[in-house]
């Protein structure tokens, strides 16, 4: 972890809405002014479109698991290196996976492949990582150890399938069998490398429905931010003002001395709230240290 160079990490897997803090995230660096390096998870892929296609169908005949949850199809490695070298340096690098034609054509690329590797900018104030393995840690590698505010988000499971499937079915042309089939063959990935990173993560933030969504792989459409609950527990950052959130958000309450829960539709403006002062209190420790 560091002072002068903080990392600030988002993860989630597939589906689950770390974009929705992504852009949150934003809104708090362009108000405060702050410069971060932008980094992607899909950036640290193994593989890229092409290549992961044949990999899954060389594992599948082989009788073996491949998922983008899983370390054979990442860069673990990699990814904890740009960590330890930005905590300690505020350098490393990083690069783009380009997932269409619109983010493909300013390279001359054909979508689904990456841009070389790149230097971070040496004048950012912090990185900032959004994607599925911000808080792993394996055998061989740990990226949990190097991140200042890790955050997690993670639905109620059959709500995150249902985001997939509505997602992959309507924006990205797959059949609903298809990502069933895609669901079914990442779940030992999902259990053994995404959900331990809740463990380790300081903040979480859980949105739970409140209609039926006992079959998500009939469910016609997703549950709208007001039909349901968002669950946000607080571990590295419990010491907050628990009064003054409950004051500023509408029909919130405690449901344990670390957890507060917030209607689905406050979700943005709690995410404001409790990360603004962080993020500032991060900012000036570094300032006074830079002045050193």
């Amino acid at each position: 972890m560091s002072i002068k160079h903080p990392v600030v990490s988002i993860t989630g897997s597939s589906g689950a809405g770390t974009t929705t803090v992504k852009k949150a995230f934003e809104d708090i660096f362009r108000r405060g002014r702050y410069k971060a390096a932008i980094v992607e998870g899909d950036s640290f892929h193994r593989y890229d479109r092409a290549g992961m296609k044949e990999a899954v169908i060389m594992a599948e005949k082989e009788g073996r698991d491949l998922s983008h949850f899983g370390p054979e199809a990442n860069l673990f490695d990699k990814l904890e290196d740009l960590f330890h070298r930005y905590s300690e340096t505020g350098g490393g690098q990083t690069r783009k996976y380009l997932h269409n034609e619109e983010e493909a054509e300013p390279y001359g690329q054909e979508p689904g492949t990456f841009t070389p590797w790149e230097d971070i900018p040496s004048d950012t104030n912090m990185l900032f990582y959004e994607g599925l393995h911000g808080g792993v840690v394996t055998s061989d590698a740990n990226v949990a150890q190097w991140v200042d505010l890790l955050v997690g988000v993670v639905p109620s499971v059959n709500l995150e399938w249902i985001q997939k499937i509505r997602r992959d079915v309507d924006e990205r042309g797959y059949s609903a069998e298809a990502v069933t089939h895609t669901i079914l063959r990442r779940m030992p990935d999902y259990v053994k490398y995404i959900t331990p990173q809740f463990t380790h993560s300081h903040i979480n933030f859980q949105r739970v429905p409140l209609v039926d969504t006992s079959n998500p792989f009939i469910a016609r459409d997703i549950p709208s931010a007001d039909e349901s609950l968002v669950v946000i527990r607080f571990n590295k950052y419990r010491d907050q003002d628990y009064a003054y959130l409950l004051t500023m958000i509408h029909d919130s309450f405690m449901a344990r001395p670390n957890t507060l829960v917030v209607p689905g539709g406050k979700m943005g403006f709690a995410m404001q709230i409790i990360f603004r002062p962080i993020v500032s209190d991060m900012m000036e420790k570094r300032r006074k240290l830079m002045e050193f």
